[in-house]
């Protein structure tokens, strides 16, 4: 879905535990290179690939990934990514998810030494699977809050702890464009606050998207319910003053 000039989300959708999800990683490109903003899951390589041509832009030209944070859903095909253009992307992440992305830490949410058995035999076999082995990448460069890469006008980092301890959203300065990560999600064209069952800390996760109203925001990407179009501030305070979550 083309939200506005070089700033492309990529619909990727995926079957689990029998219904059908939809994952909204960001593309944002101009004549000299292109960046992703969260991969998907590991194997949809080919399905962003793809999307990335329908737009006219090659693969080859993708020189930087950014992962929001650590979750497999966001990691996803970063690894395939790397080994397709032969390493030369640059990964970025925050300092406090490096070292769940690069492998050293079992991921928070998925590490099944946490999990009981109960939980362990509920999971299908492909999914225990995943957990057992998830995507894991070397991340070249550490994102800080307000830190601003020269890229398509200026992005600047945000960091937005609470639904991972090392999460970040991203402020497109030159379309006034919001890529939340997980901060938030939309549903029914209405953003509420990030998803209590994955969310570590809930409270700091609220609280972090008070930062959103410093920004002149005119669209938001949630990578859960894709893109809300318009100001998000009165949505933003009606969270934060716990009227809907």
């Amino acid at each position: 879905m083309k939200v506005a000039s070089g700033v492309e989300v990529i619909e990727l959708k995926i079957e689990a535990l029998g219904n059908e999800i939809v994952l909204n990683p960001t593309l944002v490109w101009d004549e000299k290179m292109s960046l992703l903003i969260d991969t998907g899951i590991p194997g949809q390589l080919t399905q962003i690939k793809e999307s990335m041509a329908k737009v006219g832009v090659p693969v080859d030209t993708l020189k930087a990934i950014i992962l929001t944070h650590q979750d497999i859903d966001h990691i996803g095909s970063a690894p395939q990514f790397l080994g397709e253009l032969n390493n030369q992307i640059t990964i970025y992440a925050h300092e406090d998810d490096k070292p769940y992305i690069e492998g050293d830490l079992p991921l928070i949410k998925t590490d099944t030494s946490r999990m009981s058995k109960e939980e362990l035999e509920s999971l299908p076999k492909e999914v225990k699977h995943l957990y057992n082995n998830p995507p894991k990448v070397k991340v070249n460069r550490l994102l800080e809050d307000k830190q601003e890469l020269p890229y398509f006008g200026g992005i600047e980092v945000i960091y937005t702890p609470g639904h991972s301890p090392g999460h970040i959203s991203l402020y497109l300065k030159q379309t006034k464009t919001l890529v939340a990560g997980d901060a938030l999600v939309k549903v029914n064209n209405q953003l509420l606050g990030p998803v209590k069952q994955t969310t570590l800390d809930m409270d700091t996760a609220i609280e972090s998207l008070r930062k959103f109203l410093n920004y002149e925001i005119e669209t938001v990407i949630c990578y859960h319910g894709g893109v809300f179009i318009g100001d998000p501030k009165p949505h933003i305070s009606k969270i934060l003053n716990k009227q809907f979550i």
